[in-house]
């Protein structure tokens, strides 16, 4: 979850722009990915059907498929363009759909399994991104996620913040506030972590070629309009200079992990119109005996 308030078209068309460049440039998202997908066993699952919610170019859904190969991987991304680039990993019979995260496309308890790697953190809204993840998920299901936590690109920020007091680089949300917010919504047992991770770069502008390329722009709605120029851009990167190590300039990331599982049917949910308790006809039928 994001702190900073974004222009959520504005998300969209950056990484439309970044399809092409993504995989390239991704090294840290892949072994974020990777460090998730490897915590998928240990809950013992046998999903029948699979939501890999912020796809970006179908790395992570692939993997599902190699996991659960008899269940159906549905692939979702807000960018059309980051959806064709999955379409042509996976194949173009696989399950792709372009929706927002906070309005999914999906009738209630549809997926087993939410699996959603550094997606979360785009979201300014965790209410409504978490409410929507307890609606299509079975009660019991996982929703298993990484995100990005306050210490993320700390340098980048503060080097920012010595050119321009608009934010350049998002604020991110705590890992005990993301857990506070899943309970929040009516998810049970949330289970977080962290860990941190550095990449050094020769570069402060290859850091910022990275970001770029993979579609993590400024965003913000309080963004300064237009290019920026050169003179700016020398200034931030002299901002840098004592962050370096030796000839390498460190960019941290904090990556937080979680996992939460879906509600009982007819456990109450907090909704914006109150607590809501949903059953399934099925399910009060079977309670009955009938």
């Amino acid at each position: 979850m994001t702190l900073t308030d974004l222009d959520r078209s504005a998300v969209a068309r950056a990484f439309d722009r970044a399809a092409d460049t993504y995989d390239a440039h991704a090294a840290l998202q892949n072994e974020v990915e990777d460090r998730l997908l490897e915590r998928v066993p240990f809950f013992n699952l046998e999903p029948a059907r699979v939501l890999d919610l912020g796809c970006g170019t179908g790395r992570g859904s692939l993997a599902l498929q190699a996991l659960f190969p008899e269940a159906q991987i549905v692939s979702l991304d807000w960018s059309e363009a980051m959806l064709r680039q999955a379409g042509a990993r996976r194949g173009e019979g696989a399950d792709r759909v372009r929706a927002d995260m906070h309005a999914l496309p999906f009738a209630p308890r549809r997926f087993d399994l939410v699996f959603s790697s550094l997606a979360v953190q785009w979201s300014s809204q965790e209410p409504r991104l978490f409410r929507e993840v307890l609606r299509i998920l079975e009660p019991g299901g996982l929703f298993l996620f990484s995100s990005f936590g306050p210490d993320t690109l700390v340098e980048l920020r503060t080097a920012w913040a010595a050119v321009d007091p608009r934010p350049r680089v998002n604020q991110f949300a705590d890992m005990h506030d993301i857990g506070d917010a899943l309970v929040a919504a009516g998810f049970q047992d949330p289970v977080m972590d962290m860990e941190s991770i550095v990449l050094e770069y020769r570069a402060v502008i290859d850091l910022m070629r990275d970001l770029k390329a993979i579609g993590a722009t400024n965003a913000a709605r309080q963004r300064a309009a237009g290019l920026m120029n050169r003179s700016r851009l020398q200034r931030v990167v002299e901002a840098y200079e004592p962050f370096r190590r030796g000839d390498r300039y460190p960019a941290s990331y904090e990556v937080v992990y979680g996992a939460a599982f879906g509600a009982p049917e007819g456990r109450p949910v907090r909704t914006p119109d109150g607590e809501v308790a949903t059953f399934s006809v099925e399910s009060l039928r079977s309670g009955r005996g009938e």
